[in-house]
C-alpha cells in the first residue's frame, strides 16, 4: 500500500480514493479538472502586493507586514510551504519586530487557488499563532472552501512526487 505522507491525517476512505486515482494514472486529471493553469504572480514585488491586498480586505487591524517573498530554501523536506516570522532588531534603543511572510518557490508554478490558500494560511497566523479552531475559522472566513483547498493542495504535493512514467 502506498504511503501518502501529505494525507496521513485524513480518513482512510479518502486516502484509498487517492491511491485508486494513482493506480489508474488519473490523479493529474483529477487536479486539472479544478486547478488548471498557473497564476501570474511571479515576482516578490507582485507577491507583496497580492498579500497586502488580501490583508487589507480581511485583516486591517493586524500588524503590518514588512517583507513578503518567494523563498527557494523552503521546501517539503522542512515541512514548510510558507512561513510567517517576526524578526526582532534594536533600532534607536527600541526593539522593533519586523513581520515577514515567505512562500515556498514551488508555488510560482501552482494554480492560483493554491497560492491563495498558502497566503491566507500565513496571514491567519498574524491573528492566531496556533493551528486551532479560531485559526481555521479565520482561514475559512478569508477563503471559503479553505479546507477543501488544503486537502487538494496536499493531493497536488502527492502528485508532484509521483514518479514520471
Amino acid at each position: 500500500m502506498t504511503t501518502l505522507k501529505y494525507l496521513q491525517a485524513y480518513p482512510a476512505s479518502l486516502q484509498d480514493k487517492i491511491r485508486q486515482l494513482i493506480a489508474q494514472g488519473r490523479l493529474g486529471d483529477y487536479l486539472a479538472q479544478s486547478y488548471s493553469g498557473r497564476h501570474e504572480i511571479q515576482s516578490d514585488k507582485a507577491l507583496y502586493a497580492y498579500v497586502l491586498e488580501l490583508k487589507q480586505t480581511y485583516l486591517r487591524n493586524a500588524p503590518a507586514i514588512d517583507k513578503v517573498l518567494y523563498d527557494n530554501r523552503l521546501d517539503l523536506t522542512h515541512r514548510a510551504l510558507g512561513l510567517h516570522t517576526a524578526v526582532s532588531r534594536v533600532q534607536g534603543g527600541k526593539l522593533k519586530a519586523k513581520k515577514e511572510i515567505r512562500v515556498a518557490a514551488l508555488f510560482k508554478e501552482a494554480a492560483p487557488q493554491f497560492l491563495q490558500m498558502i497566503v491566507v494560511h500565513e496571514l491567519a497566523h498574524l491573528k492566531e499563532a496556533e493551528h486551532n479552531k479560531a485559526f481555521y475559522k479565520l482561514c475559512e472566513h478569508m477563503l471559503p472552501g479553505y479546507h477543501q483547498l488544503e486537502f487538494d493542495l496536499r493531493v497536488y504535493l502527492t502528485w508532484r512526487e509521483l514518479p514520471v512514467t
